[in-house]
């Protein structure tokens, strides 16, 4: 059940998020939020997600939690298998590139996202994967 209302919230977000060209749907709480669009690795087909994301100087930050989920979000897959997508931020379609934050990087963005959204922490508690996190440049 939790995942049908999930699917049916991020549809919805999708939609006012597109057809107000991001006026609508672009903060969650205290969160900000944007369609990420990858090229699916089976279908090849472009793939949009509503999605939070964190701005650090001149990158977007997506923290990969898939809700705490124990596998890995589709989009993230996408990524690894074609790290060129595109993000639709407040009315804008920027193009980007996608690496995964490594090393002491990632405990530094780790530090970061933490710190403006807790609820990763308690996402991290509930899957034995490590949460990715996302530089997209």
């Amino acid at each position: 059940m939790k995942n049908i209302l999930i699917k049916w919230f991020m549809a919805f977000n999708k939609f006012l998020l597109t057809v107000s060209k991001g006026r609508l749907g672009s903060k969650l709480g205290k969160q900000d939020i944007l369609i990420l669009h990858t090229i699916g690795r089976k279908s090849g087909v472009d793939r949009g997600i509503p999605i939070a994301y964190f701005k650090q100087d001149n990158r977007f930050l997506i923290v990969a939690s898939n809700w705490g989920q124990e596998h890995q979000a589709n989009w993230y897959l996408n990524l690894q298998n074609d790290p060129h997508a595109r993000l639709d931020v407040k009315g804008k379609t920027i193009p980007v590139t996608a690496r995964e934050a490594q090393g002491d990087e990632y405990g530094q963005l780790w530090k970061f996202v933490t710190t403006r959204h807790p609820p990763y922490l308690d996402y991290q508690k509930q899957t034995s994967r490590r949460i990715p996190i996302m530089i997209f440049e």
